[in-house]
């Protein structure tokens, strides 16, 4: 699925990881999500299931998200 995201807006997502995806910590998936080019990124959960917030820090872009991300959605202000 492809979604827009805007510099300066807050974003969240749920993240379903797979058996060894999850073994993963809450750290180690911020960092991922703050080289992509996310700010203030927050990551809840744990195990196959974590929710992730974020605010988007790079130029206006459309991105598809790998399949691990079910859900993306603006947090309203």
């Amino acid at each position: 699925m492809i979604f827009k995201l805007e510099r300066g807006k807050r974003y969240k997502t749920t993240i379903n990881l797979g058996f060894v995806e999850r073994l993963a910590s809450n750290d180690t998936i911020a960092e991922k999500f703050r080289a992509a080019g996310f700010a203030d990124v927050i990551v809840k959960g744990e195990g196959g299931t974590r929710y992730a917030e974020g605010v988007w820090n790079a130029d206006d872009l459309r991105a598809s998200y790998p399949p691990q991300i079910s859900d993306v959605s603006e947090v309203e202000a």
